[in-house]
């Protein structure tokens, strides 16, 4: 059984920046992937992934770097736009094409004591997937993908009318401050938690960009400072590299504070390039 196991799909991406524009491969289980595989092996872990079967390219790539995969493939891969203004904190998007949602008969043989589901758009994982999953392992969310629906290319970002099914088997959720308002109507990220929490999550995670980042667990909070980068480069895979970095130190038993400290790290340091996380190794003692 693995520590980790991240659902999700392999994307097209395009960058748009005021600096440069990039074509790359992307996703959460992209993002979240590499940045495992870069950390000192102390976790074991699986990527469950899905993409066009004219990309499987890449998947060839996250074996050769030690990646345990297993892959499906559909006729598109899902292919986002990303563009970024001065705030690196937000960004619009579109989507060209799309791919299947994850089955339930896709994760057969797979084990973890964590699913952590990347998802990309509303569509990937149906609640009748989380249910089934959580009775294997504690599932963890990043709530994004389930917040996008595409009208045309574009995508809108709405509340979504299945949450309390899907957060009642969610052991960790994962959102930031626009996140936060969108799902609950709240403003204050403490009142977030508290309310999150209500709907059956264990422990909460709110990014609050350059203001760090808040943790709900156990009936207590904590706060979590952000690091300062030293330039500003592309924000793509920034999230999902602070819930590798967290689930890496949670997977050990390290404490919030801890794990959300080194996530906060991880995640200043995928600021400062563009591609997924690569570490200074001096950084781990």
């Amino acid at each position: 059984m693995n520590d980790i196991c991240c659902i999700g799909h392999i994307t097209r991406d395009k960058i748009v920046t005021s600096q440069h524009e990039a074509f790359i491969s992307g996703g959460t289980s992209f993002y979240f992937s590499y940045a495992i595989a870069r950390l000192p092996r102390k976790v074991s872990y699986q990527l469950v992934t899905k993409l066009g079967r004219f990309d499987v390219q890449e998947v060839r790539r996250m074996r050769e770097e030690g990646i345990n995969v297993v892959a499906y493939t559909c006729d598109n891969s899902v292919y986002f736009e990303n563009s970024y203004g001065g705030d690196q904190n937000r960004r619009t998007q579109r989507v060209f094409a799309k791919c299947e949602p994850f089955k339930i008969k896709e994760m057969r043989g797979v084990e973890a004591k964590v699913y952590h589901l990347g998802s990309l758009l509303y569509d990937d994982f149906s609640p009748e997937f989380v249910k089934e999953l959580s009775t294997r392992g504690q599932i963890s969310i990043d709530v994004q993908g389930f917040l996008r629906n595409v009208r045309g290319q574009e995508v809108v970002e709405t509340d979504w009318k299945e949450k309390l099914d899907v957060l009642a088997h969610t052991h960790i959720l994962k959102l930031n401050e626009y996140e936060m308002e969108l799902i609950t109507g709240l403003t204050d990220p403490r009142a977030v938690a508290r309310q999150i929490a209500s709907w059956g999550v264990k422990e909460v995670v709110i990014t609050l960009g350059s203001h760090g980042s808040l943790i709900y667990a156990d009936n207590s909070f904590y706060e979590i400072p952000a690091y300062t980068p030293r330039k500003l480069v592309d924000a793509t895979g920034c999230g999902d590299t602070y819930s590798a970095g967290y689930l890496y130190c949670r997977a050990q038993g390290l404490n919030f504070v801890e794990a959300g400290r080194f996530a906060a790290a991880m995640c200043t340091r995928k600021l400062e390039a563009t591609g997924p996380y690569s570490p200074e190794f001096e950084w781990f003692g």
